[in-house]
């Protein structure tokens, strides 16, 4: 199933009125435009560009959430895409750092400067470090350091506490970050290697300024054709901006709306795939931190509330989640030690033998994918007491 590219998504030219639909109609809907009720057949780079980005603070994640998506994923696709400066790691929705397209970066970063502003106003940690500083000064300050040559954000930091000797550079390095687009470079992200993030601006690695007027409507109108149908507050929970019930009441007689068993009103694109509820849907692994689970208020269409309380950790994330029959019943992580690959999964609900049994063999096939060369693959299978 080839991706489908937001660029050629039909959009209506008049509302709908507003139809009733169930919860399983919607999770069918997120998991076939999240490419995780079928594989696709598409290349990386359309998937990413299709997806709007993956979530990416952990460097290896977004491999894992490609190999859940795309039929035969070969992780050297996606490294090769990251050395060629195709698709980069930026900190973009929600102020977390993204792995996206070369093209987003540079439209969608100016539109997400709002959430950096709020976060250099209103962080408890490092906004008071900043107090009565010139921010200007301190922007063209980073940028000329990390124009120079990429850097680290310690030696960011060094360089940037010889200007300020009398400031925390742990701050200063964060407020550059966030009043400047600054990308990781290579090799942070790229399969079989590693370091640690070292920092260049966006324009400086891509060779091109960032956009001018950024378009937020297409933004938008992207966001429905990977994770629709959804709110107002689902969109404002994606990307971190708020006041956008302006922008869907403008775009409102171009979509069709819904509402939820509860009441609520979602927007959709008029022409967006929306599976019939009995669609089957296989077992699919996610890696920590995957949009899927994070791009909604409501997120009920995936995961239970009791079970988000469950497994989430102080910053609102699990480990990896398995899902079965589209909603999250486990949870797994994969560990290493001499030579052995051992794949931990532990459901949050009795489960079928069958269903059980298919969790399994697609557990088999994650270990091919991650632990190819070790000596000896495990699956340990726990149930809940």
């Amino acid at each position: 199933m080839p991706a489908r590219s937001a660029a050629k998504v039909a959009v209506g030219a008049a509302s709908h009125p507003a139809e009733p639909i169930s919860q399983r109609a919607l999770s069918r809907a997120l998991l076939d435009r999240q490419l995780l009720l079928q594989r696709s057949s598409t290349r990386a780079v359309d998937a990413i560009d299709h997806l709007v980005g993956m979530q990416a603070q952990v460097p290896l994640q977004p491999y894992f959430g490609l190999w859940s998506r795309l039929d035969a994923f070969d992780p050297s696709e996606l490294a090769e895409l990251i050395t060629q400066r195709l698709v980069v790691r930026v900190a973009l929705m929600r102020n977390t750092v993204h792995l996206v397209t070369a093209a987003d970066c540079l439209a969608l970063r100016p539109l997400i400067q709002p959430v950096m502003d709020r976060d250099l106003r209103g962080n408890a940690t490092y906004t008071p470090k900043i107090s009565g500083l010139d921010l200007t000064e301190l922007a063209a300050a980073g940028r000329s350091a990390v124009e120079e040559e990429p850097r680290t954000g310690k030696q960011l930091g060094l360089l940037l506490r010889e200007r300020w000797p009398d400031r925390d550079p742990t701050a200063l390095v964060w407020a550059v970050r966030d009043l400047l687009p600054l990308v990781q470079v290579p090799p942070r992200g790229v399969w079989g290697s590693g370091g640690l993030p070292t920092l260049t601006s966006a324009e400086r690695w891509l060779d091109r300024p960032l956009a001018s007027e950024p378009p937020i409507d297409r933004m938008l109108l992207r966001y429905l054709a990977a994770f629709g149908p959804a709110s107002v507050m689902d969109a404002q929970t994606w990307c971190g901006l708020t006041r956008l019930g302006e922008v869907f009441e403008r775009l409102r007689p171009r979509l069709r709306t819904f509402r939820t068993e509860t009441g609520r009103e979602l927007f959709d694109l008029p022409d967006a795939p929306r599976p019939d509820e009995e669609t089957p849907a296989a077992p699919r692994f996610l890696p920590e931190y995957d949009n899927l689970l994070l791009s909604h208020a409501d997120r009920s269409r995936v995961v239970s509330d009791d079970y988000r309380k469950r497994f989430a950790s102080p910053n609102g994330v699990g480990p990896g989640c398995v899902l079965v029959d589209g909603m999250v019943c486990a949870m797994w992580t994969l560990t290493r030690k001499d030579g052995r690959a051992v794949l931990q999964i532990r459901l949050l609900e009795p489960l079928p033998a069958q269903a059980r049994d298919a969790v399994c063999d697609e557990g088999e096939r994650l270990l091919s994918f991650a632990a190819a060369d070790a000596a000896d693959h495990d699956i340990q299978l726990t149930t809940p007491e």
